[in-house]
């Protein structure tokens, strides 16, 4: 049975339980703050095997900054229309059903937003290693180097997720506060190290790497994995569109999380205005820093040296280039900042969406409690358990390949929603509508299908994992379900 609808004012009033502390300024920074981990210092290398070129890369960065503007815009509407805890969840459940909301709300909490804390814990790790090498991927603690293993950087990554899921814990103005800081640490720092790049720019290098900057060439290596050949074969038609969606695997995962701050619309002051502005400003300013540090790379150093940076470390290669040998400290320092930021946006906002579904009796009963710092405490700490879990598992790279395909997916179902609701529901309030629609929401919907479309087609079989781990939900649902009715 459809639950009765509930006007924007309603939802507000339904969410008193939390405390509204949240600004416009911290709505950004946790939507700015939560984009920016450590992917951008890392995935333009491996894109530049798909693409071989500037002019592709640079294409492959603005089109996925396109789609988060649009989406972001998009959402605006729905979080206007529904200004409550839960965001994506609620969304899709409002205009679907109570199914479609849980099986995003099941995939955000098994590989989604778990996975990505998992990964972003992992990869502080690893950078902390190149200050105290004790401390990082190379100090094996349990296991092999050729088999299962625990290492020193997935200790870390646990011990930096416990403590910032025990902040969390502790009021929503504990988690503010770090993100705010932390945010803006980065912001600083990253136009910093774009600013010091173009200064050290050199004419001979820019030139070299834009010829033939429009021809999409694909390192043999990704299309034969055990190919040792150094060979970039030129692709046309629609293998060529199977590289851009490739490609852009690791933009669109380095510019995903800008919904977190959806999950935290319960503690944002004013919502209907802010969450709609604070995705558009935060979404338009991570972007314009994208597009400019990969400006800055091609800038710097040659095509070949950047997709064959060690590890596919390209902004430590950047940096070497730029500050010497003290920029590898410089870059950890930066990484180390933005990745602890990072999770703490997807901590702080995750819990939120398990807080909804258990409020829906479609999730474990306590997380829909929250303690006395009007937080729910039970969701932060069984978030925390399961992305402790993917640390250690050592197959939280392997899940993040398809998160890409998993969430676009859904921010395409999500995006279709607002044109069954504006036909469901045509009198509903909407202080806000989405901009440029009906024609950005439509584009939208067809490049995301278009992505998850060649992701399958190009991909392997990452997709149908993903695919795999959303159908699974299926069968929950029905026992939670059932559970639900047995209760009542």
């Amino acid at each position: 049975m459809q639950e009765p609808v509930l006007t924007p004012k309603e939802a507000i009033a339904e969410d008193k339980s939390f405390k509204r502390s949240l600004g416009l300024t911290d709505a950004t920074m946790i939507v700015a703050g939560s984009m920016i981990g450590s992917g951008i210092f890392i995935v333009s290398a491996d894109m530049l095997k798909d693409l071989g070129s500037a002019g592709w890369l640079i294409a492959a960065w603005l089109i996925t900054g396109f789609m988060t503007l649009t989406a972001a815009l998009s959402y605006g509407e729905l979080s206007a229309m529904f200004p409550k805890a839960g965001g994506q969840y609620v969304y899709l459940r409002e205009a679907y059903n109570p199914f479609v909301g849980f099986l995003y709300g099941w995939s955000f909490f098994a590989v989604i937003q778990t996975g990505t804390i998992a990964a972003v814990g992992v990869a502080f790790g690893k950078f902390l290693g190149y200050l105290v090498p004790s401390l990082g991927d190379g100090n094996i603690l349990l296991g092999s180097a050729e088999g299962y293993k625990i290492t020193a950087a997935q200790v870390v990554g646990i011990a930096l997720i416990v403590l910032l899921t025990y902040i969390n814990t502790r009021g929503i103005k504990s988690g503010k506060l770090i993100q705010t800081t932390f945010t803006l640490a980065k912001l600083i720092a990253l136009f910093g190290l774009i600013i010091a790049g173009f200064f050290a720019a050199k004419g001979a290098i820019w030139d070299a790497n834009w010829q033939d900057a429009w021809t999409i060439k694909q390192h043999s290596s990704r299309m034969d994995p055990g190919s040792t050949a150094n060979i970039f074969t030129p692709l046309i038609g629609v293998a060529a569109l199977g590289a851009i969606a490739s490609a852009m695997v690791g933009s669109i995962f380095s510019s995903d999380a800008w919904n977190n701050v959806t999950f935290i619309a319960g503690e944002v002051k004013n919502p209907q205005r802010n969450i709609g502005l604070s995705l558009f400003l935060g979404t338009l300013i991570v972007t314009v820093i994208y597009v400019a540090a990969n400006l800055m790379y091609i800038s710097v150093l040659p095509l070949n040296d950047l997709a064959f940076a060690t590890d596919n470390r390209i902004a430590l290669s950047v940096s070497n280039e730029i500050f010497g040998a003290i920029g590898t400290t410089i870059l950890a320092v930066l990484i180390m900042v933005s990745t602890f930021g990072c999770n703490n946006g997807l901590i702080l906002a995750g819990a939120r969406v398990y807080y909804t579904m258990a409020n829906d009796r479609l999730f474990f009963k306590q997380t829909g409690t929250l303690n006395k710092n009007a937080v729910p405490e039970y969701a932060l700490w069984i978030q925390c358990a399961m992305a402790c879990a993917l640390c250690l598992s050592g197959q939280y790279g392997n899940l993040l390949d398809m998160v890409s395909f998993v969430v676009v997916l859904f921010y395409v179902l999500t995006i279709a929603g607002i044109f069954i609701l504006r036909k469901k529901r045509p009198d509903a309030e909407r202080p806000y509508k989405a901009f440029g629609y009906p024609v950005l929401p439509a584009i939208y919907i067809l490049m995301g299908t278009a992505f998850c479309t060649l992701l399958i087609m190009y991909q392997g079989a990452y997709p149908y994992y993903g695919l795999g781990i959303v159908l699974l939900g299926i069968p929950i649902y029905f026992v939670a379900l059932a559970r639900k009715k047995t209760a009542q």
